[in-house]
């Protein structure tokens, strides 16, 4: 499909409708303090890879309720003092997959700890190991509806809480630099580090590859595509229930995190992309509190956006930030 939203002219004007709730910050300082009772619990457990040039830890930390979270931390063989660490999250369906699927960062002499996504890591890549203890009420197939009927059982309030501890696991080693950790990831990764971006006061970077959960009530109407879709089915089932779940939602939208954003930010789009449409890509571009931010157009991809062009992209940038 060729050009299906805004032009680029109003992409770049474009603000969400999306209606901030007005306990927001209340709401995730809660969660954050609720989850911080519990001690982060991180354990570093080598692991022979067979890779010679990096080292390779196992990771277990204590996530949202407590609940064991995994990752992976891969530091180049050869560390003698604190380097900077990427944090990464991953794409939807996806999980941590296995240690030699992450070397770009530390090929560059960063530490890279990629977070594994409670419940999923069934659909691609080489899996995930983290279970979601959390019950929830009726959803629909998928991850995007469950727990929707309120936002203290919504299932991104637990992954958002996870990823703001995997900053705190990854700065717990003492060969990272807690001073330049950097948050990045694509798509469900990218909507993970924007809420991190937001939540986290003191990153030295971001960089969100055309990020998913975005701009919900735009996103919902103009795709058909899955995951956003999972909402609309869930919708003509739960006839009558689309102002609630818009609620729930506003509390987990990305744009309600970009005014709350204090670092650097790269930010990625393609213009073809009816997964994470562009104008809702550009929705939380354009709120993003950091004077320092830019983004990268991809006028002819869908959603696998600019892939090894954006890799590229993100080792220049970066060496400016950490």
């Amino acid at each position: 499909m060729a050009l299906f939203d805004l032009s680029l002219e109003e992409l770049r004007a474009y603000r969400s409708a999306s209606a901030e709730p007005e306990d927001f910050d209340a709401f995730w300082s809660q969660t954050l303090e609720e989850t911080r009772e519990h001690d982060l619990d991180v354990r570093f457990d080598p692991v022979d890879t067979g890779l010679t040039t990096v080292q390779v830890y196992d990771v277990t930390f204590a996530g949202f309720g407590g609940h064991p979270v995994k990752g992976w931390l891969t530091l180049p063989s050869r560390v003698d003092a604190p380097v900077p660490v990427v944090v990464e999250y991953v794409g939807y369906g996806g999980g941590r997959g296995l240690p030699h699927e992450h070397l770009l960062w530390a090929s560059t002499g960063r530490a890279h700890f990629v977070m594994d996504t409670r419940g999923q890591g069934s659909a691609w890549g080489g899996g995930g190991g983290t279970a979601d203890p959390v019950a929830g009420a009726p959803a629909y197939p998928g991850f995007m509806t469950r727990g929707i009927d309120a936002p203290e059982n919504y299932y991104y309030r637990r992954v958002f809480t996870d990823g703001v501890r995997a900053v705190d696991a990854a700065r717990a080693h003492p060969l990272t630099d807690p001073a330049r950790t950097v948050a990045l990831g694509s798509s469900q990764g990218g909507g993970i580090t924007l809420a991190v971006g937001g939540l986290v006061p003191d990153l030295a970077a971001v960089a969100p590859d055309v990020p998913f959960l975005c701009d919900f009530p735009r996103a919902t109407a103009l795709t058909d595509r899955n995951p956003y879709r999972e909402i609309g089915n869930y919708l003509k089932t739960h006839r009558g229930r689309s102002a609630d779940v818009l609620r729930t939602l506003s509390y987990f939208d990305a744009v309600h995190f970009a005014p709350r954003g204090s670092a650097p930010a790269l930010f990625s789009t393609a213009l073809e992309d009816q997964t994470c449409p562009p104008s809702t890509v550009f929705a939380a571009f354009n709120a993003w509190a950091h004077e320092d931010k830019a983004i990268e157009v991809y006028d002819f991809n869908d959603h696998e956006g600019g892939g090894p062009y954006q890799q590229a992209a993100q080792l220049r940038w970066l060496r400016s930030h950490a």
